[in-house]
Parts: C-alpha cells; structure tokens; sequence
C-alpha cells in the first residue's frame, strides 16, 4: 500500500516537499501504468474476485478492474496518505485497513460537521483576536494550521468516549496558547494578562515566556459527558525536550491510579516537522514506549507540519521521506493528511485514537500537512529564504472560510449562523479582555501544571519548615539488614558470588557497620515502611555498574524468574521499583523527573552508570531540574545519584562534575542557613563521604516539608560502594 506516495497532500500544491520525489514505477497513476502488472486497458471493465483481505467491496465479493482502481485511490490517494505495511502484525494492518477501504466510513453527520466548524472559528478567531490587541508581540501563532484544535478535541473526546479520563500533554511553542484556551481552556482572561507587559510578577519566581507555560485543569468533556483531566507540561524552547517528561509523568498517573493497561491515563505529543526529525531525543522516547517499566501503553503523537523549520527547507532538514520515519522504528502506523480537508483531519484523528484504545500502541498523525501563515514568529520576515512558497501562502483562502463557504453549500449551515458563532466566540474574547484589565499582579502559581493538592498545607494551615529527625530506630534498621542479606522466597538459588555477598552483608549487620550498598538498602526500607513509593531507574541500577546493590536476584535454574527482597520487607509496605533503563540518559533523566512530577510523596532516583555521563542529559537538568521552581513553581524531588572516584578508570570515569552543580546552585555561598532556606533554593548538592551521610541524605529528602532535586555525589565507586 503506496497510495500516500501520490495523495493530494499538499495544501499549498507547490512543491513535493518530501526527499524521494520519484514515484516507484509499479503505482498506478494513469492507464499506461497497466503494462506493469501485465494488463492493458481492455481489462478495465473485467470483474476480479476480490481478496479476503481488503474491505473495498462492502458487500461486493468482486469488482470491474476499473472500480476497483477507484475505491483503493478513494481510500489512499485523496488527502490522506496512510503507512502500515511495516507493520508484522496481520490483526493491526487488517484493523486499519477496514477503517480506511470500507466504502463510506469516512462520511459526517451534519451534527458532526457544524461541531467542526464551530471549533475551527474558536482555533481562527482567537488568533486573529491576538493579532488585532498585539499585533508586535511574539505568541507564535497556528495561523495555516487552526485544523489542529478541532483535530486534539477529537482525539481527546475519542479517548474519553474510550473510557480515558486523564490525558497528559506536550507541545512546542507554536499554537500553544490557542491550545491553553480551546482544548486545556485556560481562562482567556489569565491569557491576555501574559500580554500586559505593565502588569507586575508575583514574587514566587522568574516566571517564563507566555508560549511555554503550562496548565492543568479538570472540566467537563461536553461530547461525552464525563470528566476529563487535562495537563499540558510546561517546556523550555528546547524543542522535543518535554518529550520523555510527558512520557513519565504519564506512566507516573497510571502507577499511582493503578492503571496497569493504560485505559484510563493517555499521552499526547504534539511535534514539529523538522524537530521530529532533527532532535534524537525523539527517537530515544520512542524506544521506552514498549519497555515493561516505561511504556505508557500508547501514545498519540501530532506532528505539526509547516513543510518548514524556521528558515530550513525539508531537503535540508532530513535525510528521510518523511519527517516521521523515525516512528517506524516502533512499528507505530502514520497517518499524513491535508489540513485544508478539516473533515479529513478529524477522521484520522478518530482513527489514531481508537488505534491507541484498541491496541495501545503508538500512533504518528502528520497533520497536518500545511503551512506556516507567518515567518517562524510574528516579526519574522520568511519571504527573505522561502519567496516562493509564502507568495503561494499569502494566496491561500483560510481553512475556515473554505469549510464554511463548503457548510453553506450542502445547506448544513446558512450564512447567518455563520457570522452568528463568529460573533458569539468574538464576544467572548473581548469580555475577557476586559477582565484581564482588572488583574493588578501575574501570578505563575496559576499556570501550575502537576499541583500537589494537601501537601503544602496541614489541617488547613501552611506545614512547618521544620525537618523531623531523620534517625531510625536499631530494631527496624536490623530487620532490614537481615531481610538484604538473605533470599526471602523459596526454593530459589543463586549465584555462589552473591551467596557471599549476602553472607558479608548478615555480618555487617551483626557487627552494626555499614556499606555503601546496605546503607542505601535501609534508607529505602525505611521509607517504604512509612509508605513512600521508590523508583530507582538508570543503566544496570538492578545489579549495580559496581556489582554492590544486587535489588534483583535472579534464579540460577529457572530463566527469568527473579525475585526483589526489598518487596517483602513490612506488611502492607509501599512497593519498590528498581528498572534497568535503556542505554539514554537524556531520555530516561527526563521520564523519571516527569515520574516525580506526578507525587511528592514518592522517592525516584536515576542513577548515571558512572556520575560523568550525566552530562548527556545536560538539557533536562539544566532547563528543567535547576529552573523548574523558579519558572514554574514547580517542585521536584528527584535524585541524581552520581557514582564517580579517581581510581584509575581514565578521564571518562572519574569526575561528575560536581562544581557545575555548585556553579548553578543560587545559593549564597557566605551563608549556611537553617534547612528551611533550601526551599529557595533551585537544588541541593552533595557529596556523600560515607554510608551515613547517604542513607541520611536520601530519608531528609521524602522528611523535608518541601520537595527539592538533589544532586547526590559519590567520592568513590569502586572501593567505598563495595
């Protein structure tokens, strides 16, 4: 099935904007083409048996050569392109092939048609509303794609018709604060606020530009009469970097819901054509999708199609295709569409969701094939790079005139209720402008996008920024020790190597010293008896890259049967969660700080094999972890534990790079304040020099009436761990 080679994909119909422009000789496009397949014209109008695995006939078992032809140019070679044939799995391609080959799925209800056109006035008219108040400010606007909003309500109504009642978002910044106000519905007022540069910021942090805030809102879902919860993480402008954040946060929701399958917390991200392909943090979330400690059973993923990255034309931008190759990696299926045909997009859209509810499984729309209405940004002049293209642009009738005048001409709508729901949509917007002249201060607290609810409050009143005693009773610290030393199930053998380590372990505990290894063993015990959830995540974090932690035993005799100790510590114990990552840091470092985003009263850790290698998640601890409270005001207990000693291992592995950490703290280095001036404080280093100083480091950080990133390093990983 090659039919997305020749669909009408385009809107603009200038140019092929994909690499191979060649058509492969055996599609057929015209009557010449029949030689190929041995065939000439005459056998246009023979009947042919139809094979059992396509759905073109409807009732028909056979069909002319020539309908035949039609239906399938029908089904894939309109506006709408579909890739699955990748895909080794006979159930999946057949589903999607009844969805796109039966002969008249694709039709509307007139009901359904003015709910589009009335979503796509909200998506065009709040833009143009922009445009007219502040025609000079930067907001980076969806103008050549409002088909997006019509097209996330979609997905997002599907979703919740399927039983979903939680979806967790993530975008770049183009057509964000349109998505803050018609899909999230963020108070337009809060919104035209952003844009009041007299307005004053409240003193609760640095704040950040309008088109990377975040929000999280719970509403009514009007389609399906249920309650939809709707979060969309706050980024940075490095783009796709929120990726594996969405990712965890949302595996996160579903651990802490108990939604093992994910049918009631879903994902979706929203992409740009040439980051999809540039950036590989894209690729490395993706190969977490289908990992047992990180899938989040499926994802929709919207690429924004500009056919542009900022001045960069696509043969400039990739190697491949199509900007979304990458997602064959996982065998997600892709669907390109023109986003001038509204009714199309929607479809797909339906599709994608029912894709994710039926098989969950990752899903790629590429919307929206369109184009970018302005240069990147507002005062951005594209005809410099791209003459041609945006002469053609400013040519283009809006999607939304073209879907009215359309409306207006099957007598769906008359011209009347037209102008009358732009006029009732326009009245909204100028009243909450008018409210928004009433604001006297910004506040950033009310773009929060994971609120703790009951955390920083007792019985009513703010917590006390005191620190309980992070000591623990010899009894509780014994039990522990004995319980990580020994093999608490039956009938399991391992390994004679750790037999002996098991063995030094008990000893320890006899003669009341401690590890590295044990000492971690009975800060984590401890918290799970008090019921904080721990998930400690990073490369081979099961064993230990040192050989010292050995969380999961592993039976000599039996494949794959494996046993944690430090899940049958207590009696109605909080559950322990200790994952091997994939070979990321970048990906994984940004899943589990969205995973600790979800709950404060949760422990997670992600440990660099060795603490030089961090590095490589440089932009998750430099524009999320450091920043993230005074951007946001957003709290984060994650722990970076950094293993790293000079014992002659080399250059690579041995430093990490601890004064970078100190570099970015925003600490007063002449003061030593009481613990409740780490509250603003953007994270707290250490340097752990023995076995106390770690088990007390990793008990104050669940103990602190505050939740603050913790940098933990190690002075030694070989000898002091072991």
């Amino acid at each position: 099935i090659r039919g997305h080679h020749v669909a009408q994909l385009d809107p603009l119909g200038i140019l092929d904007a994909d690499l191979d422009s060649s058509l492969p000789a055996d599609i057929i496009t015209s009557t010449d083409k029949l030689g190929f397949y041995g065939l000439d014209e005459s056998d246009l109008d023979k009947v042919f048996h139809l094979p059992t695995t396509t759905f073109i006939g409807g009732n028909e078992s056979a069909l002319p050569l020539r309908e035949i032809i039609r239906r399938l140019e029908m089904a894939y070679c309109q506006h709408i392109g579909v890739e699955f044939m990748f895909i080794n799995d006979l159930e999946q391609c057949q589903w999607i092939r009844q969805k796109f080959e039966t002969p008249g799925i694709m039709q509307f209800n007139n009901e359904e048609k003015r709910t589009l056109l009335a979503r796509l006035v909200r998506s065009t008219r709040f833009e143009e509303f922009l445009h007219r108040k502040w025609s000079s400010e930067k907001r980076f606007g969806l103008e050549g794609c409002e088909v997006l909003i019509p097209a996330l309500k979609t997905i997002i109504d599907k979703s919740s018709e399927k039983g979903v009642d939680y979806v967790i978002m993530g975008m770049p910044h183009r057509g964000r604060l349109n998505v803050l106000a018609n899909v999230i519905r963020k108070e337009l007022e809060q919104i035209f606020c952003q844009f009041d540069s007299k307005l004053e910021a409240a003193d609760e942090g640095s704040g950040d530009v309008k088109y990377h805030l975040g929000m999280y809102h719970r509403r009514i879902n009007r389609v399906t009469d249920r309650n939809i919860t709707l979060s969309l993480v706050a980024n940075p402008s490095h783009l796709e970097a929120a990726d594996p954040v969405v990712q965890g946060k949302t595996k996160a929701e579903q651990f802490y819901c108990g939604d093992t399958e994910g049918k009631k917390v879903m994902s979706i991200l929203l992409h740009g054509d040439a980051a999809f392909a540039g950036q590989g943090i894209v690729y490395e979330t993706f190969h977490l999708s289908d990992l047992p400690s990180y899938t989040t059973h499926g994802t929709v993923h919207v690429v924004v199609n500009n056919q542009i990255g900022f001045t960069t034309d696509p043969r400039m931008a990739r190697s491949s295709p199509y900007p979304t190759d990458v997602a064959r990696v996982v065998n997600a299926p892709i669907f390109h569409v023109n986003a001038d045909d509204p009714e199309a997009v929607v479809y797909v859209c339906n599709v994608a969701a029912e894709w994710r509810s039926t098989f969950h499984k990752d899903v790629v729309v590429d919307s929206l094939k369109k184009y970018r209405h302005n240069g990147h940004n507002e005062m951005d002049e594209p005809m410099f790079t791209q003459p041609l293209m945006y002469k053609q642009i400013r040519k283009q009738k809006p999607v939304l005139q073209k879907y009215a005048e359309l409306l207006i001409s099957q007598g769906v709508v008359n011209q009347p209720e037209y102008e009358e729901e732009i006029a009732k949509y326009d009245k909204i917007c100028e009243e909450a402008h008018a409210r928004s002249k009433d604001e006297k201060i910004l506040h950033i607290k009310h773009w929060l996008d994971s609120p703790w609810p009951g955390f920083f409050t007792l019985d009513g009143q703010p917590r006390s920024m005191t620190c309980p005693s992070t000591g623990l009773n010899e009894e509780d610290l014994t039990h522990i020790g004995q319980v990580a030393s020994s093999v608490p199930v039956e009938d399991f053998t391992i390994h004679g190597g750790l037999s002996r380590i098991l063995k030094t372990r008990g000893e320890m505990v006899k003669n009341r010293t401690v590890d590295w290894a044990l000492a971690e063993y009975m800060a984590f015990g401890s918290l799970l008896k008090e019921g904080i959830h721990i998930r400690l995540s990073g490369q081979d974090v099961e064993r230990g890259t040192f050989s010292h932690r050995h969380h999961v035993l592993h039976d000599q005799n039996v494949d794959k049967r494996t046993c944690i100790p430090m899940n049958h510590l207590w009696p109605n114990q909080a559950p322990y969660t200790v994952c091997n990552s994939s070979l990321s840091e970048y990906g994984v470092l940004g899943f589990e700080l969205g995973f600790a985003m979800a709950s404060p009263n949760a422990l997670v850790l992600w440990e660099a094999q060795f603490g030089d290698f961090h590095n490589t998640a440089q932009c998750i601890i430099d524009q999320f972890i450091c920043p993230g409270q005074a951007k946001w005001v957003r709290q984060n207990g994650i722990v970076l534990l950094l293993p790293h000693g000079m014992e002659g291992m080399g250059p690579e592995h041995s430093s990490a790079r601890p004064e970078r950490f100190l570099q970015m703290c925003n600490d007063d280095p002449d003061v030593f304040p009481e613990v409740w001036g780490a509250l603003g404080s953007c994270w707290i280093a250490v340097n752990c020099s023995t076995p106390a100083n770690f088990c007390h480091v990793l008990r104050r950080q669940i103990l602190l009436p505050f939740r603050k990133p913790v940098s933990a390093s190690s002075s030694a990983p070989g000898s002091v761990l072991r």
